[in-house]
């Protein structure tokens, strides 16, 4: 893929159920203000992920259906959660059923990601070669809060505990050229009470 074609990529989020997200915050927020992050989080991802070509939410929730509905995104219901990689997958066989060539999977706990922040990932993945796998790393975790893939199905999906390593592992069994693209609008996700006390995580 030429240098810029990776604009044109599918941005998929993928979100939980607002009743069910953000358990491990459950000694520090009550129900209702989880509810409520979960929420705002959620907006916030759907509107950045207007950076990409196309927008697909993929969700177990008919309310998010109608969130992302709501902000002119595409949806797609799932019959059951069954976690992350799953819904992943889901929308990566969606879009490349739709003729995508290239996707961003990305996390909906960001609190601080922007239409820029996406643009500039797909900027820098643009640079890579294709096939590619280009990933987000999360603060401090080992994690991945988003991943460009071109094709779509470059590698399998490793989301969860140390799942840059396992990304990047694969990448290089399969000779897909990986790299890592550091944002400060991407790194923060509000996964555990310590992540609540960094000082832009209201912004």
């Amino acid at each position: 893929m030429k240098a810029g074609g990776a604009l044109g990529a599918w941005v998929i989020v993928l979100i939980k159920d607002l009743d069910s997200a953000k358990q491990r915050l459950g000694t520090v927020l009550d129900p209702a203000a989880r509810r409520d992050l979960a929420r705002r989080n959620a907006e916030r991802a759907i509107r950045a992920a207007a950076a990409g070509g196309r927008r697909l939410v993929v969700t177990g929730s008919p309310e998010v259906k109608a969130i992302a509905e709501e902000l002119g995104a595409e949806a797609l219901l799932e019959p059951r959660q069954e976690g992350q990689n799953v819904a992943a997958q889901r929308g990566i066989a969606y879009a490349l059923k739709n003729g995508a060539r290239a996707v961003v999977l990305l996390s909906s706990d960001l609190p601080l990601v922007t239409k820029q922040s996406v643009r500039d990932l797909l900027a820098a993945a643009g640079r890579v070669a294709t096939p590619a796998a280009v990933a987000v790393p999360a603060l401090g975790r080992g994690g991945t809060n988003a991943l460009y893939l071109s094709p779509p199905d470059a590698i399998s999906l490793h989301f969860g505990a140390d799942s840059l390593a396992a990304f990047h592992a694969e990448a290089k069994t399969k000779g897909v050229n990986f790299a890592l693209h550091r944002s400060d609008a991407m790194a923060l996700d509000l996964d555990e009470p310590a992540d609540l006390a960094h000082p832009r995580h209201n912004v």
